[in-house]
C-alpha cells in the first residue's frame, strides 16, 4: 500500500472505530435500540419518498405528448436542486472539519504532511455533508427506473454519477473555503460565511422567482402550446457538473450505455480534477491558513448590553439566568444571525402564497382557499418545528462544557428549563402567527377559518418549543462542537417525530368539525346535536393534547438532565 494512501488511512481511523466502538462499550446494548429506532424512522421516511415519487411520476406518465417532457424537467430540477444543496452544506461542513475542529491541533502535531492531512478531513467532510442528500434523492431515481422498467445498467451508474456529483460540490466547496480563509482568518469567517449564504440565499431565490416555476402547472401563460413545450425542453448549460449527471442519467434510462459512460466518465474525469487542485493549494495554503484561525475573532457588529428593565419583577437568581440567557445569545452572531435567513423564509413563504393560479383551479374557488388554508395551517407548523430544532432543541446542549457551573447554580432545573422556554416561546409565536395570517389574508379565507387557524397556532406553538426545550434537556450532547447538529441526534429525531404526530393528531382532531361547520355555512343550514357534541369533543381534545405538550416534555427534561453529570 502506498505510503500516502497509508498516512491517509491512519488519520481515518478514528473515525471507523467512532462506529465500531459503540458496539463494544457497556450501553451498547442502548445504543443497539437507538440505533434501531433511527434506522426504523429513517426507512419509513426513505419508503414514504418512494411512494409518493412513484405516484407522481406514474401520473406525469399518463399525460400523453407532455408526461416524458414533465418528468424529465422535474429530474433535471431535482439534480441542479441537489447540487446547491450539496455545495452549500460542504460549505460550512468544510470550514468545521478543515479548520475549527478541537482535534486539529493535536492532528498537526503528527509527523505528517499537511496535504495529507487535508485529505484525510476532505473525505470526512464529503461523507458528512452529502450521504442524507444522496440517500434522500435515491428513491426518486428507484421510482424512475421502475416505471421506465429499466434494467441494472440505470440503477448502477446512477448512484455512481450522485457520488461524483458529491465529491464535485465538495471539492468545489473546500477550494473556495481554503481560498477564503487564505485571506480572513477562520475565526471571523465563521460569522462572514453567514451573510455571505444569506446574501446567496436572496440571489438564488430572486433566480428561482424569475424563472416562475408555477407556470409549470399553467400553460394558459404561453401563447401556444409549441412555446410551452419548448420552454420545458430548454437545456441546462452543458459546463454544469449537474447536466453532465443528468445527461447520464437520461441516457441510461434509455438504454444508450455508451453515450451514459462518456457523461458519467465527464462527470468522474471533473471531480479527479478538482482533486488534483485541491491537492495543490493544501500544500500552498491550507496550513497557513489553519495558522490564522488562531488567531482572535472580531464581532460583525459592536453593541452595549442594556439592563433589561423588564426582568424586575423576577427573583435574583432566576433573573441573573434570563440576563445570562440573552447576553449568551446575542453573543453567538452565529445565532442570531441567521433569524435574517429566517426573516427572508418568511418574505417568501407568504410569495409563494399569493401566485397561485387558484382562479384556474378546477374546483371552486372558496372551497380551494379555505382546504388551503386548513392544509397551511399544518405547512407553518412543520416550519416551526424546523426552526424550534435549531433554536429551541440545542437551548441546553449549548451550555456545553460551562454545564458543570448552571447545574451548581442556585437555581433549579425546572426554573433553568422554564427560561430557556419562555426565550424562545415568544418570537417563535410571534413568527407562526406573522405566517398563518399573513398567507390567510392572501388567501382571503373566510372569518371562521381565519380565527380557527390564529387560535390552534397560539395553542400549539408553546407545546411545540416545550417539546424542542424538553428533548434537549433529556438528550444533551455537550461535547458536540456545533450544538445546532445536535437535532440530528437521536434525541432530536425523537423530537422531530413527537412533533409531527402532535401536529396530524390536532389537524385529523380538526379536520371533520371543520368540514362539517364549513359545509353547513355554505348550505345555509343548522348543526346537529350529534354535530354539536362532535364539534366540542374534537376541540376539547385539541386543548388537552395541547396543554399536555407543554408540561409533560419539560418534566421529562428535567428528569433526564438531573440524570446527568456535571
Amino acid at each position: 500500500m502506498p505510503d500516502y494512501l497509508k498516512d491517509v488511512l491512519i488519520l481515518l481511523r478514528p473515525r471507523f472505530l467512532s462506529f465500531k466502538n459503540p458496539l463494544l462499550s457497556p450501553n451498547s446494548k442502548k445504543d443497539f435500540y437507538r440505533n434501531l429506532v433511527l434506522g426504523t424512522a429513517g426507512f419509513f421516511f426513505w419508503i414514504g419518498i418512494f411512494i409518493i415519487s412513484l405516484r407522481t411520476l406514474k401520473y406525469f406518465r399518463g399525460i400523453e405528448g407532455l408526461g416524458d417532457i414533465l418528468i424529465f424537467k422535474l429530474l433535471s430540477m431535482l439534480i441542479l436542486t441537489s447540487f446547491s444543496f450539496l455545495i452549500f452544506s460542504n460549505i460550512l461542513t468544510s470550514l468545521s472539519k478543515l479548520y475549527l475542529s478541537r482535534d486539529l491541533a493535536l492532528v498537526h502535531s503528527m509527523p505528517v504532511s499537511g496535504n495529507r492531512i487535508f485529505v484525510a478531513r476532505w473525505l470526512e467532510s464529503t461523507a458528512d455533508s452529502s450521504w442524507m442528500v444522496v440517500l434522500y434523492t435515491l428513491p426518486v431515481f428507484v421510482a424512475l427506473g421502475i416505471i421506465s422498467k429499466a434494467g441494472f445498467f440505470f440503477y448502477l451508474n446512477t448512484a455512481f454519477v450522485l457520488l461524483s456529483l458529491s465529491f464535485i460540490a465538495s471539492g468545489i466547496s473546500s477550494i473556495l473555503v481554503m481560498a477564503a480563509v487564505f485571506i480572513i482568518p477562520a475565526g471571523r469567517m465563521k460569522n462572514i460565511l453567514l451573510f455571505f449564504g444569506f446574501t446567496l440565499f436572496l440571489v438564488l431565490f430572486i433566480v428561482f422567482r424569475l424563472l416562475k416555476p408555477e407556470q409549470l402547472v399553467d400553460p394558459d401563460v404561453f401563447s401556444t402550446v409549441v412555446v410551452y413545450l419548448d420552454t420545458l425542453k430548454a437545456p441546462s448549460s452543458p459546463l454544469l457538473p449537474s447536466t453532465w449527471v443528468y445527461d447520464s442519467i437520461k441516457e441510461s434510462l434509455s438504454g444508450s450505455v455508451q453515450s451514459s459512460l462518456f457523461h458519467s466518465g465527464l462527470s468522474w474525469s471533473f471531480a479527479a480534477v478538482i482533486l488534483f487542485i485541491n491537492i495543490l493549494m493544501a500544500d500552498m495554503i491550507y496550513f497557513k491558513g489553519f495558522s490564522k484561525t488562531q488567531t482572535a475573532a472580531f464581532r460583525v457588529f459592536k453593541y452595549k448590553y442594556s439592563d433589561f428593565p423588564f426582568t424586575g419583577f423576577l427573583p435574583g437568581t432566576t433573573r441573573a439566568f434570563l440576563v445570562k440567557e440573552i447576553k449568551t445569545f446575542f453573543r453567538d452572531q452565529a445565532q442570531w444571525s441567521q433569524l435574517l435567513l429566517i426573516g427572508a423564509l418568511v418574505i417568501i413563504y407568504i410569495f409563494n402564497f399569493s401566485v397561485l393560479p387558484l382562479e384556474k383551479a378546477p374546483i371552486k374557488t372558496i372551497y380551494l382557499q379555505n382546504l388551503l388554508s386548513f392544509l397551511n395551517m399544518g405547512l407553518c407548523l412543520f416550519v416551526l418545528t424546523a426552526v424550534a430544532g435549531r433554536f429551541a432543541y440545542p437551548a441546553v446542549s449549548s451550555e456545553r462544557e460551562a454545564f458543570w457551573l448552571v447545574k451548581a447554580s442556585p437555581v433549579k432545573i425546572k426554573t433553568i428549563l422554564w427560561i430557556k422556554f419562555f426565550i424562545y416561546f415568544f418570537p417563535l409565536l410571534i413568527l407562526s402567527e406573522i405566517l398563518i395570517v399573513a398567507t390567510n389574508i392572501i388567501l382571503q379565507v373566510e372569518t371562521f377559518m381565519m380565527v380557527l387557524s390564529f387560535i390552534t397556532v397560539f395553542l400549539m406553538v408553546p407545546g411545540i418549543v416545550s417539546i424542542g426545550i424538553g428533548f434537549g434537556a433529556a438528550y444533551p450532547d455537550f461535547k458536540s462542537e456545533n450544538p445546532a447538529q445536535s437535532v440530528t441526534s437521536f434525541g432530536g429525531l425523537l423530537f422531530m417525530m413527537i412533533c409531527a404526530g402532535y401536529i396530524m393528531a390536532v389537524i385529523i382532531l380538526e379536520a371533520g368539525p371543520v368540514y362539517s361547520i364549513f359545509m353547513a355555512a355554505v348550505h345555509q343550514r343548522s348543526m346537529t346535536i350529534l354535530e354539536w357534541i362532535w364539534i366540542v369533543v374534537s376541540f376539547s381534545m385539541v386543548v388537552v393534547i395541547s396543554i399536555l405538550a407543554v408540561f409533560l416534555p419539560i418534566r421529562f427534561g428535567e428528569k433526564g438532565l438531573s440524570k446527568v453529570l456535571p
